[in-house]
């Protein structure tokens, strides 16, 4: 406090003093933001920014996304594969422990005729012979004798020709030894005699 010239203290006017502002009043000034944007201008720009960010994540999710079905048809596709060619070597196996069988059943089928009639030996070959045919039929193969049918060169092998009364001619008159088929594929062919 200063005294004036009469002696009572002088009032001292604080210069340039302007009263602060209320936050809320409208007309206040925008406060500063880092980088001399204003809050109010640069609320846009971070909405853009931000708008951009998410943007970015959703292309990268996509991506993402894309991959992952991609991956996900490719494995689907790689086990309907797997599957099938698993399939298709236990088909092969089958097949090929048929084809080493089938000489085996013939072998029994000329004991079987060989045997006297009603012996042990004859029962012992028939049930030999059984399970081995049953066995066969489980794995899918079927045995076949095309007697009486027209000569069929995909399903059987002629040995001979031979003249027969009242049979047509190409027609099967007797089989040596019957085919055996799977799945239609012959694992062996029969082996027949041809009327002339």
């Amino acid at each position: 406090m200063t005294t004036a010239h009469n002696g009572e203290p002088e009032k001292v006017e604080p210069q340039d003093a302007q009263p602060a502002a209320d936050p809320g009043t409208p007309g206040r000034e925008a406060e500063k933001v880092p980088g001399g944007d204003s809050a109010a201008g640069g609320g846009s720009e971070v909405v853009d920014e931000l708008e951009e960010l998410v943007d970015g994540l959703r292309c990268e999710r996509d991506e993402y996304l894309g991959l992952a079905q991609r991956a996900k048809a490719d494995f689907e596709n790689y086990r309907k594969r797997t599957a099938r060619e698993a399939a298709d070597a236990e088909r092969r196996g089958k097949l090929a422990l048929a084809r080493d069988l089938v000489p085996s059943v013939d072998s029994l089928e000329r004991a079987m005729a060989a045997a006297d009639e009603g012996s042990d030996v004859a029962r012992g070959l028939e049930l030999v012979h059984g399970e081995l045919v049953a066995t066969l039929k489980r794995a899918g193969v079927e045995s076949f004798d095309p007697v009486g049918e027209r000569f069929d060169p995909a399903h059987s092998e002629a040995v001979s020709m031979q003249p027969a009364s009242g049979v047509e001619a190409g027609v099967v008159v007797e089989t040596l030894d019957r085919g055996y088929r799977s799945d239609g594929t012959v694992l062996r062919p029969a082996r027949v005699i041809v009327a002339e």
